[in-house]
């Protein structure tokens, strides 16, 4: 398999033949409204065209719909007719956007081969939820390839570690930056992180949202600096930069 980190959360999958798209956040470089009160964001550009992100996506997935997951400029480019798995309640505002196949992930869906399992997130923990909303992460498997946890925009919190233990999965795949909402955190930081790739022994980790948003609290050179730290070594745990490939098998995961 193919992954290619494009920025932020937006992921490129070639996965058992097919090509998966994830979050797509496509706005150019300071197009849209600060979080943090430092910087318009996106605080980068997309590091490829948006034609070559497209090219060849057969399927996206949309996690939920904050503007840096599924924002107006993607919803502009994505195709209307490609499907979308999306969480349950997202359903009516994608298809009055305009798109016409759309499916809610209420629990688990087959695909064209691939096996998606939805899987519960939370974006941050107490009343910043109200302001949050709800998430989904899933967990995508199909015959030869590594396993996929995508936890999305989560915390680390009691039901992430749970199905890290239940599914044992090869690669995990965590939203790291730390961001912070009116003092809360909203997504997994530098410790969390760290905790993860300790509960999950077996788990190859990749730590993406990274160094794209202006409410973010630790860049890629903290985390690592930080998992070296605790002996989680960078073979364990990838950082990639935007627009990088990494090819992955079953094997080399372990």
């Amino acid at each position: 398999m193919k992954l290619q980190l494009i920025r932020n959360a937006t992921l490129k999958l070639d996965y058992a033949g097919r090509t998966v798209l994830i979050d797509p956040y496509f706005a150019p470089k300071h197009s849209q409204p600060s979080f943090a009160g430092r910087s318009p964001n996106p605080l980068v550009e997309l590091p490829v065209s948006i034609d070559k992100i497209l090219d060849g996506v057969e399927l996206v997935i949309v996690s939920h719909l904050h503007e840096d997951h599924f924002d107006e400029v993607a919803m502009e480019h994505v195709p209307k007719r490609m499907p979308i798995i999306c969480q349950p309640g997202d359903e009516a505002e994608i298809r009055g956007a305009g798109f016409t196949e759309v499916s809610p992930l209420t629990d688990m869906a087959t695909w064209e081969g691939l096996t998606l399992t939805r899987r519960e997130g939370s974006h941050g923990l107490g009343p910043v939820l109200e302001e949050m909303g709800s998430v989904m992460g899933f967990s995508l498997e199909a015959a030869g390839e590594p396993s996929i946890y995508w936890a999305g925009d989560t915390v680390l919190y009691p039901p992430i570690a749970d199905v890290i233990r239940a599914t044992s999965p090869d690669i995990l795949i965590t939203h790291s930056c730390g961001a912070l909402w009116n003092g809360d955190l909203i997504v997994m930081n530098a410790e969390e992180t760290i905790a993860v790739c300790e509960i999950a022994a077996s788990s190859l980790v990749i730590a993406t949202h990274m160094e794209a948003l202006d409410h973010a609290t630790i860049g890629r050179e903290d985390l690592r600096r930080a998992a070296e730290a605790r002996g989680i070594p960078a073979s364990r745990l990838l950082i990639p930069a935007d627009g990088e490939v990494l090819v992955l098998t079953r094997s080399a995961t372990h």
